[in-house]
């Protein structure tokens, strides 16, 4: 999300962060960051003071799933102190509706990015394992919402549908239709073992998870401690949701996984990247920054080797 929004305006921002969170707040600012959502550096007299985050309502979250996303990360902060949790409103909720999304908000915590996706480290990966161990022991808030499968056991056929037309939408349609087509039939094979394995899932043992708690989603605080942000994808779902981000960087060691829901969760992944980058690429679109990284992105979806876990 490196552009602006344009359905949403700084001064809408700022408004809203003052009627629900702050009014001392007097600037926000868009940075060019993140995949899932549009973020904003909200500051009171030139000091950073909130990091504010609008993320879109639709296929992945409703407002009362949204809302009992956040709400469960503030209350799993109390049992795991590496949550960076969002802040109540004055009314007591977690997130406001904005135009077609909810905004949120959290503490401004000064620190770096840990990494680029895998540990950067062996101790980044046990430090990792040890919050994440904390995290699936506690107790997840009634209203987290529970994991289901992402994408349709019809996804491939629909998928082949979306692509029976000549995409001529923008300047990345074309080759994002090209790639797509050259991997119909392995969409359908990655579908129908997904959905497999999901039904396994069901006998599985659930605990709370982040579901992407990859270096991108941890920060270094300026002690050196790992902090792990960006909790709307919080679920019940079986561990290995979490886990594989550590297996697949080679800390299998660290952790206790059922590698058919490693797999499932592999799956998972790719499927919902091709989604959603199809649904990207359909519509109108310019080719802007977010445009080049999602068309490299659907293309590593689509061709990387798929993962071989011990069974």
């Amino acid at each position: 999300m490196h552009e602006q929004p344009e359905h949403v305006s700084d001064t809408e921002v700022l408004a809203t962060v003052r009627a629900h969170w702050s009014a001392e707040v007097d600037a926000v600012t868009h940075l060019p960051m993140g995949s899932g959502g549009h973020h904003w550096q909200a500051t009171s007299r030139g000091a950073p003071r909130l990091f504010v985050t609008l993320d879109r309502l639709g296929a992945r979250h409703d407002a009362t799933s949204l809302e009992g996303a956040y709400a469960g990360a503030a209350a799993l902060a109390f049992a795991v102190d590496a949550v960076v949790a969002g802040l109540p409103t004055l009314a007591g909720r977690y997130t406001v509706p904005l135009a077609d999304g909810a905004l949120s908000v959290t503490p401004w915590v000064w620190g770096e990015r840990a990494g680029d996706g895998p540990p950067a480290t062996r101790a980044d990966a046990e430090a990792t394992a040890r919050t994440l161990r904390r995290l699936h022991a506690a107790r997840p808030a009634a209203g987290v919402p529970a994991w289901a499968q992402l994408v349709p056991a019809s996804f491939a056929s629909d998928l082949a549908e979306q692509l029976a037309p000549t995409w001529s939408t923008g300047p990345m349609a074309a080759p994002a239709q090209d790639l797509l087509r050259a991997h119909v039939t392995d969409v359908e094979a990655w579908t129908e073992r997904y959905h497999t394995l999901a039904a396994t899932a069901r006998d599985r043992a659930w605990v709370a998870t982040h579901g992407e708690p990859h270096s991108r989603n941890q920060l270094r605080s300026l002690t050196g401690r790992l902090l792990l942000v960006d909790w709307e994808s919080l679920r019940v779902a079986p561990p290995e949701r979490d886990l594989r981000i550590l297996v697949d960087a080679g800390h299998a060691d660290l952790v206790d996984a059922d590698p058919l829901m490693l797999e499932l969760f592999d799956l998972e992944w790719r499927l919902d990247e091709i989604d959603q980058l199809a649904a990207r690429f359909a519509p109108a679109h310019t080719g802007d920054r977010d445009d080049v990284e999602a068309l490299t992105a659907l293309r590593f979806a689509l061709t990387r080797p798929g993962a071989a876990y011990d069974t």
